[in-house]
């Protein structure tokens, strides 16, 4: 592994810890939309909720919806 790819894996671990302290207080659809817009992708979202994508996704829609998006 290259350097720059062990800096974008360090990278990716800092943000999946820093995701999991959004909300904390928060349903899992209120933290599945601030990671959303906080620019978080579905699948990292995914992981960091320990849900699949496709839930992800319908939180997200509803949550959009809701919003008036």
């Amino acid at each position: 592994m290259n350097n720059e790819d062990q800096i974008i894996e360090k990278l990716d671990q800092i943000l999946k810890v820093l995701s999991i302290q959004v909300g904390a207080d928060k349903s899992v659809t209120e933290r599945a939309w601030l990671l959303k817009i906080a620019g978080v992708d579905n699948l990292t979202i995914a992981k960091v909720l320990n849900t699949d994508v496709k839930t992800i996704r319908t939180l997200i829609s509803r949550s959009k919806k809701n919003q008036g998006l």
